[in-house]
């Protein structure tokens, strides 16, 4: 899902067992009963701000109404609120009729049992499973279930790297092993420039990472029974090199323990670090005044140097899906809003106002979503992105590692060591915090 979400998103574990009995979400504004021409719609924040994500769909809703009779209410909810506001929706019964969540909520949310399944005859009614990119469907709710949500924007993460502090340090192409980046490093720093931007209080940030991490070297972080495994000596490992970037090959500056959305990307609009590795940031980077020229775009480095499937993963599926509650009053309306906003045209629109990647097959082939940077990101979601696992705790996983490895990062920053055994301590703790199964 999109970074620029706050690291507590998943700080809501206690509210999510709480809401796996609830009967599901609903509308108190929108429905048959009382205005069939109505439909609630909470919109994530995409965009660099509330104003702008308005700006970009308020003149879609309202082709939409012009095509349907239908209005949508549309409010966007800042990725700080959005799990809260969606939790609080699934035990009172009061929310939308749609709503954006992050791709890596999808089974977590599932298990509430508030979203509508997407099972063969809803896809129908949208135009068909088969319409969406197989990865982006792999980030919608346990496997062998209907998927709880529709995918709507695709992302991946790639590496960014300032062109003019490459050419300053003499280096001619960006890393595609973690052992170049470091030995590209000594000549970056050499040249009085930190290297690579991190957001060590993220939470978010940090699952990611740990995740494709934990995939180059071999492991998961859940046995194949779906139980919580943060302890193997493989997860350990690919753990301790993600904070190893800055506990030991000194690339990732210490102040980015501290920080927390966005820093990271700020910090390399302004040229104060040379590289980046985030999820779809151009429009990110064009907001905070950065030109395209400045920065190239490369696949996240693996540890052979050439991506693929398995120990070669370099990004999780990261992406928005749309959601419909299973218990609005007006399901036709909110399915016809599905297909509308998963249409072609409207896959067009957005994902280029967000610089996102259609997750519909036929609109991935517009010649808008053709330039080099947008190839990288397809290539990547198509070739060497993984899942991040679909299982009820997921949302759990991210705040009990995540919070490990921003703990792990304060270690580093403060001069304490890192080492096997404390990083399996603070992993040992994670899972301990993790809820039965």
């Amino acid at each position: 899902m999109r970074s620029i979400r706050a690291a507590a998103v998943g700080a809501v574990t206690l509210s999510l067992a709480l809401a796996a009995t609830a009967c599901g979400g609903g509308t108190s504004t929108g429905g048959s009963d009382d205005s069939p021409k109505t439909l609630t719609y909470w919109a994530s924040n995409q965009g660099a701000s509330v104003a702008v994500d308005k700006k970009v769909l308020q003149p879609e809703l309202d082709k939409f109404e012009k095509q349907t009779g239908i209005k949508v209410k549309l409010e966007v909810v800042p990725w700080s609120d959005l799990l809260n506001r969606i939790l609080t929706a699934t035990t009172s019964g009061q929310g939308p009729d749609v709503l954006n969540i992050g791709n890596t909520w999808s089974a977590s949310l599932q298990a509430t049992g508030a979203l509508l399944p997407w099972d063969q005859q809803n896809f129908a009614k949208i135009g068909g499973r088969d319409r969406f990119v197989e990865a982006a469907l792999g980030s919608t709710g346990v496997q062998g279930k209907d998927p709880a949500a529709v995918p709507l924007y695709s992302m991946a993460y790639a590496l960014y790297y300032n062109k003019k502090i490459f050419a300053d340090a003499g280096i001619s192409k960006p890393p595609a092993t973690w052992d170049e980046l470091i030995a590209d490093g000594r000549k970056i720093k050499a040249r009085g420039k930190s290297v690579l931007g991190a957001e060590g209080a993220n939470l978010s940030e940090n699952i990611h990472h740990v995740f494709v991490f934990a995939k180059q070297h071999g492991a998961d972080f859940f046995a194949a029974d779906g139980k919580p495994d943060f302890t193997s000596p493989k997860v350990v490992e690919a753990v301790k090199s993600y904070v190893d970037l800055m506990a030991k090959d000194k690339v990732i500056p210490p102040g980015d323990a501290e920080y927390a959305q966005n820093q990271s990307v700020s910090d390399f609009a302004k040229g104060k670090q040379a590289m980046l590795l985030w999820q779809s940031a151009a429009a990110n980077l064009k907001s905070q005044g950065m030109s395209e020229d400045a920065y190239g775009i490369a696949p996240v480095p693996v540890r052979s140097g050439t991506p693929g499937q398995g120990s070669q993963v370099n990004s999780m599926v990261a992406g928005i899906n749309i959601a419909v509650f299973k218990n609005t009053h007006n399901l036709d309306g909110a399915r016809k809003f599905v297909k509308f906003m998963t249409s072609d045209a409207e896959q067009k629109i957005l994902n280029t106002a967000y610089s996102t990647v259609p997750p519909v097959a036929s609109a991935q082939q517009d010649p808008a979503f053709g330039a080099p940077d947008t190839a990288v990101l397809k290539n990547t979601l198509a070739t060497s992105a993984a899942a991040l696992p679909q299982v009820p705790s997921e949302s759990q996983f991210e705040t009990t590692v995540g919070t490990a490895v921003k703990e792990l990062f304060a270690d580093a920053a403060a001069g304490r060591a890192v080492t096997t055994d404390s990083v399996k301590a603070k992993l040992e703790k994670a899972q301990q915090q993790m809820p039965a199964a």
